[in-house]
């Protein structure tokens, strides 16, 4: 059986599977810091959003850049307070290309939710789907 904090970060997983936002921050911490690479603040997808309220804005603001999104964690790897998922995302543009990118999601957990999530990933691929 998985640990309590990876069970949380699965249970957010589920939310991004059944596209429920309240699933997605049920495993986030009230506080929680959302990063994504700089890299994609032309898109309005970079930087820090910060608590359930950022995370909402962006989740809210996606579907103006990209036609779909469908997350698959492969590998959950644990130590202290810190979980590193290995997947891949299926990303859809606006235009209707599909292509399967690799992720890593470094997860940083305090009271058994998430107090940080870094998405971490290839800009450059992503940007040419976007403009694709």
């Amino acid at each position: 059986m998985a640990s309590p904090n990876i069970e949380a970060i699965r249970a957010s997983y589920a939310g991004f599977r059944d596209r429920d936002i309240e699933g997605i921050l049920s495993g986030m911490h009230p506080d929680v810091e959302w990063v994504h690479p700089e890299g994609m603040v032309k898109y309005g997808l970079g930087g820090t959003k910060l608590g359930h309220a950022g995370i909402k804005e962006f989740l809210a603001h996606v579907p103006t850049v990209l036609g779909g999104m469908r997350l698959a964690p492969k590998e959950f790897i644990e130590q202290g307070d810190r979980i590193v998922v290995f997947g891949t995302r299926e990303v859809t543009s606006r235009r209707g290309t599909t292509v399967t990118l690799d992720f890593v999601h470094s997860w940083t957990m305090r009271d058994g939710k998430a107090a940080r999530m870094e998405d971490i990933f290839d800009t450059v691929a992503f940007h040419e789907l976007i403009e694709s």
